[in-house]
Parts: structure tokens; sequence; C-alpha cells
């Protein structure tokens, strides 16, 4: 069983940035691909991002293109979510995710879901 905890979310003007942070433990989720997921009120959650196990290859949804970066430290069982040049649009709920298939860059196949962190960007 895997355990994951978001954080680094919180309350930022358009043009910041924020790094949040998925915590794992239960089990070492080096063998794991991992994604971002956010969901903003009245739509559905969405794909933001994911990760290979050896974090070698990363995959973006379009919209966060050149302003959000994956990343993973193994050794620290966790993931991260550096965002950059934030938008309204980028207000949601956002949800880290670790998946044993080989679906994950798809957005698809995630065994393991954090309870979610806050992102509210103000215009």
């Amino acid at each position: 069983q895997v355990q994951l905890v978001e954080s680094g979310g919180g309350l930022v003007q358009a043009g910041d940035s924020l790094r949040l942070s998925c915590a794992a433990s239960g089990r070492t989720v080096s063998r794991y691909g991992m994604g971002w997921f956010r969901q903003a009120p009245g739509k559905e959650r969405e794909f933001v991002a994911a990760i290979s196990y050896s974090g070698v290859y990363t995959y973006y949804t379009d919209s966060v293109k050149g302003r959000f970066t994956i990343s993973r430290d193994n050794a620290k069982n966790t993931m991260y979510l550096q965002m950059n040049s934030l938008k309204a649009e980028d207000t949601a709920v956002y949800y880290c995710a670790a998946s044993a298939m080989l679906t994950y860059y798809q957005g698809k196949g995630y065994n393991y879901w954090g309870q979610g962190t806050q992102v509210t960007v103000s215009s």
C-alpha cells in the first residue's frame, strides 16, 4: 500500500510561482510512474503532468507546457511540481498519484491518490 500526501499549495497572484510536493510512504514508489492532476470547481479532474519511475521521461498537458516542471527524488520518495507564471485558470485542487501501469503517461491507471492541496491564483 502507498500513501501520498501533497503539500505546498496556497494563495498567490497571477505570475507568481509555487512548488508542490508529494511525499510517499508505506512502500517505495521508485518503480511507479507518478503524476499530477487537478480539479477546478465545477469541472472534472484533469491530467496535468506525469513522470516515469526513473525521472527521465516527463509528460505535460498542453496548457502547462513551458510553465510547469515535474520532477522526483526517489531517494526521498518524493515528487514535485514546480509551477511558474501561474494564471487564474490554474486555480484548482491539485492531486498527486502513483501508477503501476504503463498507461501512466496518458493519465490512466493510477492506483494511489493523495488527498489534494488547494492552489488559488488571483488575477
